[in-house]
């Protein structure tokens, strides 16, 4: 009688370690002192046509499942795992897969600069979450656990206060 009381136990135990996993949410590697900033990465430069093919592959995963550390459509996907894929199948890019890497992919704009196919940085002093901007305001994400990728504007009161820039790759 022993042996079902110990499985949900068990049970109980990894339902507990995979609940502290997924509050990471969209969570990075280690980032870097505030101080000591990760030189910018070299990547191509996007034409307009692949800049507009990113944003509308994007807005096709809306409603894709997150999935911490997730990276296919079929497995769900996080922030960071979103952009790797669109920018991979669309252009043969393949961006850095955490977000504070991804916040000294490419280079910086103003908001005046930016277009479809841009990335969306949110979080300072080190970014902690991205998304693909998608044209008037809106740009596409994985936001957390328990929901799907989806399609947010910036000018939304939460995004709002976190945002903290555009790169272009």
């Amino acid at each position: 009688m022993r042996y079902p009381f110990q499985a949900m136990r068990m049970t109980y135990v990894l339902a507990g370690l995979v609940s502290l996993l997924l509050l990471g949410a969209c969570s990075t590697a280690p980032q870097p002192s505030p101080s000591q900033p990760l030189p910018p990465l070299a990547v191509p430069h996007l034409s307009d046509e692949q800049a507009h093919d990113v944003a509308i592959h994007a807005l096709g995963l809306v409603g894709t499942p997150y999935r911490f550390g997730g990276n296919t459509p079929e497995g769900g996907f996080d922030c960071s795992g979103l952009i790797h894929y669109v920018f991979r199948q669309r252009t043969g890019m393949a961006p850095p897969r955490t977000v504070a890497a991804l916040g000294q992919f490419g280079q910086a704009l103003d908001a005046q600069s930016v277009r479809t196919g841009d990335l969306v940085l949110f979080g300072n002093p080190v970014p902690t979450h991205a998304g693909i901007y998608v044209g008037e305001g809106r740009f596409v994400h994985a936001p957390s656990t328990g929901g799907t990728v989806r399609l947010d504007h910036l000018r939304a009161r939460h995004w709002a206060r976190e945002f903290a820039g555009f790169r272009r790759p």
